[in-house]
């Protein structure tokens, strides 16, 4: 949402922002959580002009290595190795905590001109001839042509407009946690499918590591429930020497998973933009990219329809955004659905075919750069912003 605004406002656009949580303008204490900012959604942020800030705290993830693992994650045979000099040079991602996403965006607010209402969640909207008029949780309206949500899965605007979501639930939860390591991890991102579901270790600045470990419900809620003590020593049980020692960095996290797409990303005057639109399984860290990428492509049609002198909320103008985007969002989350199926099991034949599978793919360098350039965000048809290009 704050993105979107950023770039709609830069462009010239009029912007109400309207947030149920207050925004901070400067980092809190770190929780755990930290997202893989693809290399396109970098570009994207450098051109609002809020990537030179996160840059000290950002790591840069130079290599993935990916293993059909079993009880430990550890490196072992079947190792598919992804090396950023392979492809188009620079770092697949780079690895920022939530806290400095949040605060940097929310510090470019002001100076672009948004009319940021926090808190401020919307209790109703009422669409009208020309117009969607909103009001807020304290009683206050706000009237424009086009109305945005950005409120996450179980959008209240998405289902007072009567769009409805398809999807199912994994029988996973997802663990989120970070950690100090004991050897370096010198930009390497290891992405391990153990029996129970992924368990990705992920670099972050000074050593440190943010972990997704997918479970089975059942497990996962044993180990969410442990003392940190006891937590970490299950981390370490799973993690065995090869990265050193590891203690426990922030907060922990346990989130159900599912799968989930909305039938309809668009209504007249209505627009739907990240996890109101689409929720996928984290295995391979695209779910905030896939948000930017909706900012983008959506900015960037509002944006020239604005300059032709249309309706920005016509349903025909937020149609193209749709189009734009629906595809590319699917096949992303279909492909993740489908790695997590395949791999989620310790079936004897599958493990075998799945290890030849990942050495194959090794060896083929036309597959390889495919599958970098979607862990760089190039996948699809990139909007203006993720090439690093002004609206």
């Amino acid at each position: 949402g704050s993105a979107l605004a950023l770039a709609v406002a830069q462009a010239g656009l009029r912007v109400t922002l309207c947030d149920a949580r207050p925004l901070a303008d400067a980092p809190g204490d770190f929780d755990g959580r930290a997202y893989a900012i693809a290399a396109a959604c970098g570009r994207m942020l450098d051109r609002l002009g809020v990537w030179g800030t996160l840059v000290p705290d950002a790591a840069p993830m130079t290599d993935i290595l990916v293993t059909d693992g079993r009880g430990r994650a550890a490196p072992g045979p079947g190792i598919l190795h992804f090396d950023h000099r392979a492809g188009e040079g620079g770092p697949f991602a780079q690895m920022v905590e939530h806290r400095h996403i949040r605060a940097a965006l929310t510090r470019a607010l002001g100076p672009a001109g948004v009319d940021v209402r926090t808190p401020g969640a919307v209790a109703d909207h009422v669409v009208g001839p020309g117009h969607v008029t909103v009001t807020l949780s304290d009683g206050a309206q706000v009237r424009a042509r086009v109305l945005v949500a950005c409120d996450g899965r179980h959008s209240a605007i998405a289902a007072r407009a009567g769009i409805r979501q398809v999807g199912w639930d994994y029988p996973q939860t997802g663990l989120v946690a970070a950690v100090t390591l004991g050897a370096p991890h010198r930009g390497v991102a290891h992405e391990y499918f153990l029996p129970g579901g992924p368990f990705a270790i992920l670099p972050l600045t000074g050593d440190r590591a943010s972990l997704v470990w997918t479970e089975r419900s059942a497990r996962a809620a044993a180990l969410a429930a442990l003392p940190d003590a006891q937590f970490r020593d299950a981390l370490q049980a799973l993690f065995g020497p090869f990265l050193g020692t590891v203690t426990l960095a922030g907060g922990r996290h346990a989130t159900p998973l599912s799968l989930w797409l909305a039938q309809s990303w668009v209504r007249p005057r209505i627009a739907l933009a990240g996890e109101a639109a689409h929720g996928i399984h984290p295995l391979a860290g695209q779910g905030l990219n896939l948000g930017l990428k909706d900012a983008a492509a959506l900015a960037e049609v509002l944006v020239e329809a604005q300059r032709r002198g249309e309706d920005i909320g016509a349903l025909d103008v937020l149609t193209r955004y749709q189009t734009w985007r629906r595809f590319d969002t699917m096949a992303v989350a279909l492909a993740c659905d489908g790695l997590n199926r395949l791999f989620s099991n310790d079936i004897g034949a599958l493990r075998v075919l799945r290890g030849a599978g990942l050495a194959l793919v090794d060896r083929l360098p036309t597959a390889k750069r495919g599958f970098m350039r979607i862990a760089a965000g190039d996948s699809g048809t990139p909007p203006r912003l993720l090439r690093g290009l002004p609206l």
